[in-house]
C-alpha cells in the first residue's frame, strides 16, 4: 500500500479509458456517485475471498458466468432470473457430479464497460467511435449517440442496485431452494437434448433429499438447503466510475471497491506499470487477471505479487484465455513461473475470448465445440503439470439466444441471424451453458482428484 491512493491512478498511463468532452460534467457526477450508497458490503467481499481460498486448496470450484456487457435496453426482472437460474443449474450439475462445493460468481449487476480492438467503427463511409459500453455511450450508429456520456453513469448503477437487490432476493428468499429444483427449467430447456439429463439429475436429487428429510435434515434447520451464496463480478475497466464506487471500510481502515464483490484486469490492461495494475493493488477486493498469448509468465507473476504482497489465498485468480489451440503452448510456461514463485492463485478457464471467430455469415461467433475443446486442454495440462484448474469462466445468457454454433441443438452460421442479440460478444445460451456443465463435471472431479495426490505427495 506503499504511497496508494484512491486516485493514484491518475499519475499512470492508461488504456481504454474514454476522452468525455466536458470535464466538469464528468467530475459533478463522479462527485455525486461518492455519495451514494455502496452496492455491496465490505463483509461480504471478505467472505467471497474465504470461500475462494478454499478453492486454491482444490476444495471447490469457481463458476463465474453471464453476460459479454450488460445493456439498458435487456434490463429485464425475467432476464436476470433466468441468467441465475442456469447458473444454479451448471452449479448443481458441479456439484452433484464433482461432489465439490461451487463457488457461484455472476458477470452481473455492473458489467457495463467493454474494451474494443479499435478505437472507431466504420459503416460505409461513415467513421464514428467505437462502442464502449453502456454506461460510457450508446449502440446506435450516429454521432450523438457514440459520444461519451457521464450521465450514463448513474443509470448503470441504478440498473446494478436493482440487479443486486433482485438476486439478493432469489438467493435468500428460498427461490434456491433444493426441494424447488423443478421450478429452475426454462421452458425450452424441457425440449433440448439436456432436458433428460436434468431430469434424472433431479430424481436424484430429490431422492437425497428423502434420505436426508427422514434423518431429521430439513430446510427448516439448515438454511444451506434452500439459501446460495451469489456474489457479483465485472472488469474493472473504467477506473473513474470504480475510483467514485471505493470506500473506506469503518471497521478496518481498508478500501473495498464497492461496485462488486470481484473484480478482474482485462487482457489489454494489465500493464505492470499502467493504472489499471496501480488501482487494484490498493482495494481488499478479490482480484481476477486474465492472461491471453500476449502474456508472459515472468510479468503475471510480478502482477501478482504487486497485488497480493502478502500471498493471500483467495485473492488472485488468473483467468486463462489462451484458445483451444493454444493451450499447450502458453499455458504450461505460466503454471511452471507461479509454481516456481510459490504464488497462491485459483487457475480459471475463459474458453470464450480465444474462440471468437467470424461466421459465413457475417457473424462473430464462437463454435461450441473449440470452447468444450479449451476446457478440456486446460484439465489435461493442469493434470500434467500436478496443478489444479479451479475455476471456469464463460460469457452466457439465460435467454434463448443463437450466438454461439454448435451444441446438442446443432445451431449453424444461417440461425445466428434469428436471435442474435448481444451487444458485444457471442454468448453460450442456457443450453449450451448446462451441456457444457454436464460435459466438463467428470474433469473436475478427476482434475480434483490429482491435485489432491500432488498435494499431499508434496507433503
Amino acid at each position: 500500500m506503499k504511497n496508494w491512493k484512491v486516485n493514484s491512478w491518475r499519475k499512470y498511463p492508461v488504456k481504454h479509458i474514454p476522452a468525455y468532452d466536458d470535464e466538469k460534467e464528468l467530475n459533478s457526477v463522479l462527485n455525486k456517485l461518492k455519495t451514494f450508497p455502496p452496492l455491496v458490503f465490505a463483509g461480504e467481499t471478505r467472505h467471497l475471498k474465504d470461500q475462494l481460498s478454499k478453492v486454491v486448496d482444490g476444495k471447490a470450484f469457481l463458476l463465474q458466468g453471464g453476460d459479454c456487457a450488460e445493456s439498458f435496453a435487456e434490463f429485464h426482472p425475467d432476464n436476470i432470473r433466468d441468467t441465475f437460474k442456469v447458473i444454479l443449474q451448471m452449479a448443481l450439475v458441479m456439484t452433484y457430479s464433482a461432489s465439490l462445493p461451487i463457488v457461484k460468481l455472476g458477470r452481473i449487476a455492473g458489467q457495463f464497460s467493454k474494451p474494443r480492438s479499435a478505437p472507431t467503427e466504420k459503416q460505409g463511409d461513415v467513421e464514428l467511435p467505437s462502442y464502449l459500453g453502456d454506461n460510457i455511450n450508446a449502440i446506435d450508429f450516429n454521432e450523438k449517440a457514440r459520444r461519451p456520456d457521464p450521465k450514463r453513469m448513474y443509470k448503470a448503477y441504478s440498473q446494478s442496485a436493482s440487479t443486486l437487490n433482485l438476486l439478493r432476493a432469489f438467493s435468500k428468499g428460498g427461490f434456491a431452494d433444493l426441494n424447488k429444483v423443478h421450478l429452475w427449467n426454462l421452458d425450452y430447456i424441457k425440449k433440448s437434448p439436456q432436458a433428460k439429463k436434468f431430469k434424472d439429475l433431479e430424481d436424484k436429487i430429490a431422492d437425497a433429499l428423502a434420505f436426508m428429510e427422514a434423518c431429521g435434515i430439513t430446510s427448516d434447520f439448515n438454511n444451506r438447503l434452500y439459501t446460495v451464496n451469489f456474489w457479483t463480478s465485472h472488469e474493472a475497466l473504467h477506473l473513474p466510475f470504480e475510483e467514485s464506487m471505493t470506500r473506506v471500510d469503518s471497521t478496518t481502515g481498508e478500501y473495498h471497491d464497492t461496485s462488486a464483490h470481484f473484480v478482474w484486469i482485462g487482457d489489454r490492461t494489465r500493464q505492470l506499470d499502467g493504472g489499471h495494475v496501480e488501482f487494484c493493488r490498493g482495494i481488499e477486493n478479490p482480484i481476477g487477471i486474465k492472461c491471453g498469448p500476449t502474456s508472459k509468465p515472468e510479468e503475471i507473476a510480478k502482477i501478482c505479487e504487486t497485488l497480493n504482497p502478502k500471498n493471500e489465498k483467495g485473492k488472485i485468480t488468473l483467468i486463462s484465455r489462451f484458445g483451444h489451440q493454444n493451450v499447450e503452448k502458453f499455458l504450461p510456461k505460466l503454471i511452471r513461473r507461479i509454481k516456481k514463485e510459490g504464488l497462491n492463485v485459483i487457475w480459471s478457464c475463459d474458453p470464450m475470448h480465444g474462440n471468437t471467430i467470424v461466421s459465413t455469415t457475417g457473424f462473430k461467433t464462437r463454435p461450441f465445440n473449440n470452447v468444450v475443446n479449451e476446457v478440456k486442454n486446460v484439465f489435461g495440462v493442469h493434470h500434467s503439470e500436478g496443478s489444479y484448474a479451479g475455476g471456469l469462466h464463460v460469457e452466457m445468457t439465460g435467454q434463448d439466444v443463437t450466438e454461439c454454433t454448435g451444441g446438442a441443438r446443432k445451431i449453424s452460421d444461417a440461425d445466428l441471424s434469428s436471435r442474435y442479440h448481444t451487444h458485444c460478444d457471442p454468448r453460450l445460451n442456457s443450453d449450451q451453458a448446462l451441456e457444457l456443465a454436464f460435459l466438463i463435471s467428470d474433469e473436475i472431479k478427476k482434475n480434483s482428484s490429482y491435485s489432491k495426490n500432488a498435494i499431499q505427495a508434496a507433503s
